[in-house]
């Protein structure tokens, strides 16, 4: 079988449309991959990954495609837009079905980025040992608390539950005031109609999350569903029926496993009141 140009989605992403302009631009100079890859010095199948978006364009080459397609910096431009894109590839597909889906339903061991507020974003990001720019962090702040807003949209879109660890209470993040707006934040969250918070406390035991990884089950509108894992600098969207049902059968025990809504609102009250008196000890 010969070369076989990869299925391009320019709706998908900035980093997309950038990969759906070469092609275009491409065809319109009747310019094969491997005649612009030999001008322009990539090689065939990185111009591939780059057109499908599999790849994000590297610094230097807007200026190279400009330059042959003469389109008076309209790569340079697209680029802007292609190198802040939030999120990576690998996890778009599960953004774009989180940004439709009815039901959200997540445990995690940390306090979920739905519910996250600012300043507990920025301390995590800057304490996760990324390496990533001050601009990045701005980019990806901007992405996480976007997505937030489809959570207080009224009427409600989306039903969200939360399974939160109780290790997230106890652990501090960037002080006691930040923990004290942390978990007044999640107090709030809890209190609204269309969004049920559970902790799965330390007395659980073991349990189906032991590892660390974090689950999220989405339902799209037509009720077909996905489940997404997570781990350390990992994702996995799964949409296979035996997998997401297995997947849904470890979250209902995680329900059944953690303290009721209001049990759960007590135990977030004790945390926050703990950091509260933390607090006012520092400031004594």
């Amino acid at each position: 079988m010969g070369w076989q140009e990869r299925d391009l989605q320019p709706n998908l992403s900035p980093r997309h449309f950038y990969g759906a302009e070469i092609r275009l631009h491409r065809a319109n100079n009747d310019m094969s991959l491997e005649s612009l890859g030999n001008i322009i010095k990539f090689s065939k199948a990185h111009l591939s990954r780059i057109e499908s978006g599999a790849s994000k364009p590297p610094e230097g080459l807007s200026e190279k495609l400009d330059m042959v397609f003469g389109t008076n910096g309209l790569f340079c431009r697209l680029y802007e837009l292609a190198k802040r894109e939030p999120f990576p590839d690998k996890y778009s597909t599960f953004h774009k079905l989180n940004s439709r889906a009815v039901e959200h339903a997540s445990y995690s061991l940390s306090f979920p980025g739905l519910l996250q507020t600012e300043r507990v974003i920025r301390a995590i990001m800057h304490g996760s040992g990324s390496r990533a720019s001050d601009e990045e962090i701005e980019s990806w702040l901007t992405a996480r608390l976007g997505q937030q807003e489809r959570l207080r949209t009224e009427p409600a879109v989306c039903e969200y539950w939360f399974i939160i660890d109780e290790a997230a209470l106890q652990r501090p993040i960037a002080g006691p005031e930040v923990m004290v707006e942390q978990l007044s934040a999640l107090l709030a969250a809890g209190r609204r109609r269309n969004v049920t918070v559970q902790v799965l406390p330390f007395s659980a035991g073991v349990h189906s999350r032991m590892s660390g990884s974090s689950l999220i089950m989405l339902t799209s509108p037509d009720g077909s569903m996905a489940a997404y894992e997570e781990g350390d600098r990992w994702g996995r969207l799964h949409d296979d029926t035996e997998t997401v049902v297995s997947r849904r059968k470890d979250y209902d025990l995680l329900r059944a496993q953690s303290l009721s809504p209001r049990s759960t609102e007590a135990k977030i009250s004790s945390a926050l009141e703990g950091f509260a008196e933390d607090a006012r000890r520092r400031h004594a």
